[in-house]
């Protein structure tokens, strides 16, 4: 069974980094052939989205070589945010992801994630997890309002979806990362929602910004994403049961 489970990941991995960067680059020739100017941030974006495939696909094996593809990912991403006005997300992925991808490298290595080992994963009791969930709904609540209050590039309504999907995505990222630090399982939960609120977050940046080129790009990068956060929470909880044991 053990050798049946290796033989699907090492496939499906093989799928996840093909098709990306198969997508990518065939994205990536389109948008430059049609866009006028941009193509210098169309092709950063691109080195981006196949770094960050690289450094899920190592997260979700347990290996400790997602931080070095983590930083550049996070980074690039981090600017790109920025100049499509998702403050959230730019200040999220600037002042906290990529620092923290040096304080994982450190919390990896103490558990055991050195010379091709996995890292040592956990789970979490049941009094972190609540307070995680409570941590989450305050953050995401707060967050909305101040992004509400800050972004000006969407109209006022009942709900600002837009917002709305920044402010989720960023209080995903800022516990997954956490999670994935102190090398939890639960991260995964969090990660998976990143994956759907940036799919989402995307979609509309390009509906209401067409000029917005490499927004295309991360579409197909966070529905990749999506796909390997899935087979993560699945290796993960071998993992941890494994460890518990």
């Amino acid at each position: 069974m053990e050798k049946k489970a290796d033989r699907f990941n090492k496939y499906f991995n093989a799928f996840i980094l093909i098709g990306m960067t198969v997508v990518t680059v065939w994205v990536t020739a389109v948008k430059m052939r049609d866009a006028d100017a941009g193509r210098l941030l169309l092709a950063i974006a691109a080195v981006g989205s196949l770094a960050g495939v690289l450094a899920n696909v190592f997260s979700a094996n347990g290996r400790i070589l997602t931080f070095l593809f983590g930083l550049i990912d996070v980074t690039i991403y981090g600017v790109m945010c920025l100049t499509s006005g998702r403050y959230g997300n730019a200040a999220m992925h600037l002042l906290y992801f990529l620092p923290m991808q040096f304080v994982g490298f450190v919390q990896w290595r103490r558990r055991g994630a050195a010379e091709g080992e996995q890292v040592q994963a956990r789970r979490l009791d049941a009094r972190r997890a609540l307070i995680y969930s409570a941590v989450f709904l305050a953050g995401l609540v707060a967050a909305y309002f101040i992004l509400c209050a800050l972004d000006k590039t969407e109209a006022a309504g009942v709900v600002r979806w837009l917002v709305l999907m920044d402010a989720f995505s960023m209080m995903c990222n800022i516990l997954g990362q956490l999670l994935m630090s102190t090398a939890y399982m639960e991260q995964w939960y969090f990660w998976i929602g990143v994956n759907i609120a940036s799919i989402v977050m995307w979609v509309l940046t390009l509906r209401s910004t067409p000029d917005s080129d490499f927004a295309a790009i991360y579409i197909v990068k966070y529905s990749f994403y999506l796909l390997n956060s899935l087979n993560g929470l699945r290796i993960w909880m071998n993992l941890s049961r494994r460890r518990a044991g």
